[in-house]
Parts: structure tokens; C-alpha cells; sequence
């Protein structure tokens, strides 16, 4: 079992910035990848940004370069830098790790302003 505790999220202006983290506990060892995915109203929860155990990343061709995800595995943390941030940014942000099934976080909301 893993449990992820998000925060971080708000309300921003567009072109402002945000950063959104992620902690994870229990069994942190198992996990190879975590990430990002966000869902706005109306849509289907999509990737934003993924890194693995090893540091790899990928990113959703929406948010390069402007989001950058980092991980940090002595901490068990995931971390999202989000600048120049768009309206069409706006979601419910959920963090996700992946050990051998998929665990999400309770999700945290951006809503960025035009």
C-alpha cells in the first residue's frame, strides 16, 4: 500500500507560477514511477508529467517547457514546478505512483485566471 498527501495548489493569474508537491508513505520502497495527471471539468484525467525511479522524465507536449517535475527518493517526494501558467492549466492536479497498480492522491486544485 502506498498513501500520496498532495499540496500546493491555488490561484494564480495567467503567467504566474505554482508549485505542487507530493508525499509519499508506506511502501515507498516498490515505486518505480511517479507523476502528475491533472482533469479539468468536462475531461479526461490526462498525464501532465512522469519521472522514474532513475530520474527519466516525460512530459505531456501541453506543459514542456514550462512545467518541470522533480523526485526526490530519499524524501519520497515528488514535486511539480508549473510557470507561465495558461487558463486552460486549470484542474484538479492528482499525484500518481505506480506499484504494480496505480495509486492516486486526494487531488489538489489549480485554477489559473486569464
Amino acid at each position: 500500500q502506498v498513501q500520496l498527501v498532495e499540496s500546493g495548489g491555488g490561484l494564480v493569474q495567467a503567467g504566474g507560477s505554482l508549485r505542487l508537491s507530493c508525499a509519499a508513505s508506506g511502501n515507498i520502497d516498490s515505486i518505480q514511477t511517479m507523476g502528475w495527471y491533472r482533469q479539468a471539468p468536462g475531461k479526461q484525467r490526462e498525464l501532465v508529467a512522469a519521472i522514474t525511479r532513475g530520474g527519466s522524465t516525460n512530459y505531456a507536449d501541453s506543459v514542456k517547457g514550462r512545467f518541470t517535475i522533480s523526485r526526490d527518493n530519499a524524501k519520497s517526494t515528488v514535486d511539480l514546478q508549473m510557470n507561465s501558467l495558461k487558463p486552460e492549466d486549470t484542474a484538479v492536479y492528482y499525484c500518481h505512483a505506480f506499484v504494480a497498480v496505480n495509486y492516486w492522491g486526494q487531488g489538489t486544485q489549480v485554477t489559473v485566471s486569464s
